[in-house]
């Protein structure tokens, strides 16, 4: 591992890179914190994009027109380039990587929908990147030579060993002449394809660099006032925690708390990288410091996922659920890219929730039909308390139809319409 001495990991999400004016607010919190210190800026795409190019990138792959959505996104980057540089914008790379984009959206077919996915959504990373590169005047770099992953399209598993060795020949040189721009959420494979790291992985992103450059410390700029113990716009009341534990906050991201990718704490956590959750709305604000400590019990935490399927499996000839039937259902759950929220078995049946997608539960429906009774309910939204009381449970339940709940010594989690 290569450390480079004082490094700093800044990640700015879409939020904070969602117009020219937030991004001057960017260039703002780069030259008031970081002045003259070794800093590598991990950027995701701007406000709303990824969700413009799956809609793009759904259009094209059922061969529907796609020009009216792509017109706008194309509008949209070169509009926000030029208010930031409204002399003498170069719009020539910005440019170069939309007219890419129209090229790979020509190519796309109605095979391998994943694969595509990764190769069409990326682009709002590489667009954001450039924008914000030009922005600061640092230096822009592709990831996705340095980030090697697998062939698992839309959640990448990082190949540590290669990334650790490319990154650490190619970023220390240009960290020594100052900021360098990349993008989150990104990889590649040896083939040279690009790899996604899973929704709102820019987080994920940041932590594999700090890893492999024995970064000083990871700060996640957010447009809240750090981790806090619900989602204020849900739960006005939330309030912030000011230091919390790695484990704590791992607990937290893999129950869905937004303000974390689950991945992130890992490499961090194995280096002792301290990882700070700061406003960009308020950057001298203390925000929140996630490193290696002890702290006393926590305020109840709330975590709301919407859009979740409730799927139950029952044998077909009133037999036990047995191990045999688990393994069945898990090897299918693993085919149709299904992740378990929570899970729940009786003598018969076998239910999990996961996060709903009509294709995926079609697909794990075909596999299990000849074996089990299957049923689901879509639409419905979990709930998990981290550290819940009476009062917490009381709070959340009260007044809903609850179709599951489990809890155990410090978590209390239900699935609800």
């Amino acid at each position: 591992m290569t450390a480079i001495n004082h490094l700093q990991v800044y990640k700015f999400g879409g939020a904070s890179v969602k117009d020219a004016a937030a991004i001057r607010n960017l260039r703002r919190i780069v030259e008031t914190t970081a002045p003259g210190q070794p800093l590598l800026i991990v950027v995701s795409a701007m406000g709303k994009t990824t969700n413009a190019l799956e809609e793009i990138f759904d259009l094209a792959h059922r061969g529907h027109d796609y020009e009216a959505p792509l017109g706008a996104l194309h509008d949209f980057h070169a509009a926000t380039a030029a208010a930031l540089a409204p002399g003498a914008p170069d719009a020539g790379p910005l440019l170069a990587t939309l007219g890419a984009l129209r090229e790979q959206l020509a190519e796309v077919s109605a095979d391998n929908y994943d694969r595509q996915y990764d190769q069409i959504v990326s682009y709002g990373e590489l667009l954001a990147t450039q924008v914000v590169a030009a922005a600061l005047g640092a230096h822009w770099l592709d990831c996705r030579p340095l980030v090697r992953t697998d062939r698992t399209w839309r959640e990448g598993r990082v190949d540590w060993a290669t990334t650790r060795a490319a990154v650490a020949a190619a970023l220390p040189p240009l960290l020594a002449r100052g900021p360098v721009v990349t993008q989150g959420f990104l990889g590649g494979t040896a083939g040279g394809l690009t790899t996604t790291l899973g929704r709102e992985g820019s987080d994920y992103s940041a932590a594999i660099f700090a890893y492999c450059l024995g970064a000083e410390a990871v700060t996640i700029w957010k447009d809240v006032a750090g981790l806090l113990s619900a989602d204020p716009k849900i739960f006005p009341d939330a309030v912030r925690y000011p230091e919390i534990s790695y484990q704590e906050t791992i607990e937290m991201a893999y129950y869905g708390a937004s303000v974390i990718h689950p991945k992130t704490l890992k490499p961090l956590a194995e280096r002792g990288i301290p990882l700070r959750v700061k406003s960009f709305v308020d950057p001298a604000a203390d925000g929140t410091l996630i490193h290696d400590c002890q702290h006393p019990a926590l305020a109840p935490a709330f975590i709301r996922k919407t859009g979740q399927c409730l799927l139950s499996f029952e044998s077909k000839d009133f037999a036990f659920i047995s191990e045999e039937n688990l393994e069945v259902i898990f090897g299918a759950l693993a085919q149709a890219r299904l992740k378990i929220n929570l899970m729940q078995n009786s003598a018969i049946s076998f239910s999990v929730c996961t996060d709903f997608s009509e294709r995926r539960v079609q697909q794990l429906l075909a596999l299990l039909g000849g074996q089990f009774r299957t049923h689901y309910n879509a639409d419905l939204t979990l709930f998990t308390i981290k550290n819940y009381d009476a009062a917490s449970i009381a709070r959340l339940t009260t007044g809903r139809e609850l179709l599951l709940e489990q809890r155990t010594r410090s978590t209390f989690q239900f699935v609800c319409r």
